[in-house]
């Protein structure tokens, strides 16, 4: 088992239907994750979130990879070494 590290993953939703999907992902992996915050930015027509794990590599390459199988979300993750 690998050590558990601290992930920030940024999430971008373009069309807010994807939004119940969006969450169903995130509560599969609600025990890993220790803050999150939305942005709603109503002119652009988007959300912005950023959520913030304690979890192996290995699950957060598993949150990464069905987050980026969501169509009109994109995500992006930072990992800290430690």
């Amino acid at each position: 088992m690998s050590e558990n590290r601290i992930a920030v993953v940024s999430i971008i939703v373009t069309d807010l239907s994807a939004a119940e999907k969006l969450n169903s992902v995130l509560h599969e992996f609600g025990d890993y994750i220790i803050g999150r915050m939305g942005i709603p930015y109503k002119e652009k027509h988007i959300s912005v979130l950023s959520i913030v794990l304690d979890a192996s590599q290995e699950t957060v390459n598993a949150l990464t990879g069905k987050l980026g199988m969501l169509e009109n979300v994109s995500a992006k993750t930072l990992i800290s070494k430690f």
